[in-house]
């Protein structure tokens, strides 16, 4: 079977988690995180399709505009690396400083992970929102990038240790309906900017990701670390007073004892996690952790998210037209997160994956061909209003399929499939991933769109029908299942249950050289 069944390994027991107002508003609090990645998504789309932003900036995208309305290509009016570095050059600091956000979140705990990632981001967009050249603006995007990698590491880790198993998804796509609240508030934010006089309205567009900096800093002081995270660290005490706190019952022991098994398993591990990871038992690990980011930013949606609004400016669109656009697909984006918040945990991560795949595949399909009868290849067609209409709702029902499905699950299951001894190391790889080929999109799309034309959607159109066929056979449903459990799950799918040890499964002694499912 290609799910695996969690119920071929059994449990010890079920455990007494009630669902407590403190973890909620623990783990709501901590998935404001996603406020700082959503929010400055939604703002660089935004600039780079400001004139004002482009004069002070990138006054040769300008330019080349002016020379493509007679001779280019309308394909490549905004081919310019300036103008792509501005938007990759976050992720590329996200990747870098994850890896060192991993040692923090392993010696000083979850929380003081996030509080540097709020820190960073704050001086990030002081920076941007004063910036007078070049240099203070890339120096801004670099500290945002620091700020976006260590709160991505830190976040859903946080969120997977402090829920109640039978809510751990709905809560972590908290994580990514803060990305999507951050993007839908930029897009209002960029009308505003729009309209102000003088043209420096985007510089309140770049200082205004203080306010979600400062709420993501003041929040993870406020918080507590994870009981997980507290016995990593020698307090044992304290992580079990936590866990009875978070469960609303003084009934932790057994839940207890397999945390502080999994901790002792893990610091009886000699090599170093980003070593141990690579041993073939921790394969399946290694292999999600790397291919469902991948996958993710290879679905084409930052090329939705990040340029939508240069897009139907390249298409033809007017000034209005595009910013309503980018208004429009927030709020389909912030709609469709709340279907996977409330289906996550009733009908499963893969399903939603599927489904999700599905849809965005056939988006794909038919919006490329939309383009190419419309645009085609040369610098003469425009969009028409009909086609207009259509490309739009084409992008809602993509982005509806990605907010409830590649979205939100993306981040989930790396954060809650690892053991403990390699989770810092697989989230780290899961944020680095992620960055790396986020910069790759962001950095090369205007210039393949410049080459390639429309057939670019069918290129992501390809890998969206690829990693749909993954899911299928390669990951195995996890809803439900305690995060310290995630093993047994492992061990009972079809392909990954042969690189599990049977001493890796905790708690379930007498499944030890049972037959996988």
């Amino acid at each position: 079977m290609a799910g695996g069944s969690f119920a071929a390994y059994g449990r010890r027991k079920i455990y007494e988690d009630r669902v407590t107002t403190f973890a909620v508003i623990t783990c709501i609090v901590a998935a404001m995180g996603g406020l700082l990645m959503g929010y400055d998504i939604g703002i660089s789309g935004g600039l780079t399709s400001m004139e004002s932003f482009l004069k002070k900036f990138f006054p040769s995208v300008l330019e080349k505009k002016k020379r493509a309305a007679a001779h280019e290509s309308e394909y490549c009016k905004f081919d310019s690396q300036l103008l792509t570095l501005f938007n990759s050059s976050i992720y590329l600091a996200a990747l870098i400083s994850s890896v060192f956000a991993s040692v923090v979140t392993i010696i000083f705990g979850r929380k003081a992970s996030m509080v540097i990632g709020g820190i960073a981001f704050l001086i990030g967009s002081i920076v941007n929102g004063i910036a007078m050249n070049m240099i203070m603006l890339i120096i801004g995007r670099l500290m945002l990038g620091v700020g976006v990698g260590f709160v991505n590491q830190s976040v859903p880790v946080y969120i997977s240790e402090m829920a109640p198993a039978k809510i751990r998804g709905a809560l972590n796509a908290g994580f990514q309906m803060a990305a999507t609240i951050g993007i839908l508030t930029a897009s209002f934010i960029n009308y505003g900017a729009w309209e102000i006089e003088g043209g420096w309205g985007w510089r309140i567009s770049l200082a205004l990701e203080s306010v979600p900096a400062i709420m993501v800093a003041i929040g993870a002081v406020l918080l507590p670390d994870t009981p997980t995270s507290m016995i990593e660290r020698g307090y044992i005490k304290q992580a079990k007073l936590m866990l009875q706190r978070i469960r609303g019952t003084q009934d932790v022991n057994d839940e207890f004892n397999d945390l502080v098994e999994a901790s002792e398993a893990a610091k009886k591990v000699e090599v170093h996690p980003w070593r141990s990871i690579l041993e073939p038992r921790h394969r399946p690990y290694l292999v999600i952790c790397t291919l469902v980011p991948f996958f993710q930013q290879l679905t084409g949606i930052n090329v939705v998210v990040f340029y939508a609004p240069v897009l139907f400016k390249t298409l033809g669109l007017g000034h209005f037209a595009l910013l309503m656009t980018a208004v429009i697909c927030g709020l389909v984006n912030m709609l469709a997160t709340i279907v996977a918040i409330y289906s996550v945990d009733t009908t499963g991560r893969r399903i939603l994956f599927l489904e999700g795949g599905v849809q965005m595949f056939l988006c794909q399909i038919v919006y490329g061909t939309t383009i190419a009868l419309q645009v085609g290849t040369n610098s003469e067609g425009t969009l028409s209003k009909t086609a207009a209409n259509l490309l739009l709702l084409l992008i809602c029902l993509y982005v509806a399929g990605f907010a409830w499905s590649w979205g939100p699950m993306a981040w989930l299951i790396p954060s809650e499939i690892c053991p403990l001894e390699i989770r810092s190391a697989g989230q780290a790889i899961n944020v680095s991933v992620n960055m790396l080929f986020t910069f790759i999109v962001a950095h090369v799309f205007l210039s393949m769109l410049c080459h390639t034309k429309f057939v670019l959607f069918f290129i992501f159109a390809g890998f969206v029908l690829t990693m749909t066929i993954f899911i299928a056979l390669f990951l195995p449903e996890t809803k439900n299942v305690p995060i310290e459990m995630m093993n047994t799950v492992l061990k009972a799918h079809w392909f990954w249950g042969k690189y599990i040890p049977d001493e890796d499964v905790i708690g379930n002694p007498s499944s030890r050289g049972k037959a996988v499912s």
